[in-house]
């Protein structure tokens, strides 16, 4: 068997996430399909790991075996561009991997970023691809409480309640917070996140830039382990899976 990993792109607003479901489009399940066309070959995909419905992807990593060599790359790509492209999905790299790796274990960091679009004005451009924020948020203070989060924790306040991680407790190596005209851009680094981690801490720190809650209330809530106490998750159509580092 020989084993291929590919990157992908997508835009996640039409899908019911990254993983296959019993009802509705998932992504995993439009590329599978399509590489099992072109190679006819029942092909399983292994992705990284999930996306919920609604969020994009710049990065995902996935894998998959196949019992023959694929002769011709490029020429690979273009083929499984051409039914995908319509949907949104871009295959953007494919590259031969050793048996041993593994798109979702064998990941050290994932990245992900949020976009807000803060202005009076909705965005057109960016829609579905951004948070729109009317009211003015403070970055600074936004920045403070990001510094809070990083290192090892219990992330129980920002994990969903049907979330199967087996430890609440996570390491975030990093996060990064940038203000580039109207957008604000949060990037999270961290080897897993718990199911609706991300959109839940951005939603926390949003209360924080409107300074519906104090610097001090977000450091308690967070402490608290209380599911109960965290605001209310950011939207998906602002998250994007930007990459995975092996």
């Amino acid at each position: 068997m020989h084993r291929y990993q590919i990157i992908i792109e997508y835009v996640g607003t039409n899908f019911v996430g990254w993983q296959i479901q019993k009802k509705g489009n998932s992504v995993q399940q439009s590329i599978q399909s399509v590489i099992s066309k072109i190679l006819k070959e029942n092909i399983s995909l292994i992705g990284s790991g999930r996306t919920d419905k609604g969020v994009h992807a710049l990065g995902q990593s996935a894998h998959f075996d196949y019992s023959k060599k694929i002769d011709n790359l490029d020429k690979f790509i273009k083929s499984i561009n051409f039914f995908l492209n319509k949907k949104k999905i871009s295959i953007t790299k494919i590259k031969i991997k050793k048996s041993n790796f593994h798109a979702r274990y064998s990941a050290k960091v994932r990245i992900y970023k949020y976009i807000i679009v803060n202005r009076l004005a909705p965005p057109s451009i960016e829609k579905n691809r951004a948070w729109h924020i009317r009211k003015k948020l403070n970055v600074e203070i936004i920045k403070k409480a990001g510094k809070k989060l990083s290192g090892t924790h219990d992330f129980s306040t920002f994990r969903s309640s049907n979330c199967y991680s087996q430890s609440p407790i996570k390491t975030i190596k990093k996060v990064i917070i940038k203000k580039l005209n109207e957008k604000i851009i949060i990037q999270f680094r961290s080897k897993s996140f718990l199911k609706n981690q991300v959109r839940s801490m951005v939603g926390c720190m949003k209360y924080v830039g409107e300074k519906k809650w104090s610097l001090q209330k977000f450091q308690s809530a967070f402490k608290s382990k209380k599911r109960k106490l965290c605001a209310p998750p950011a939207p998906p159509e602002g998250l994007y899976l930007e990459k995975v580092i092996y």
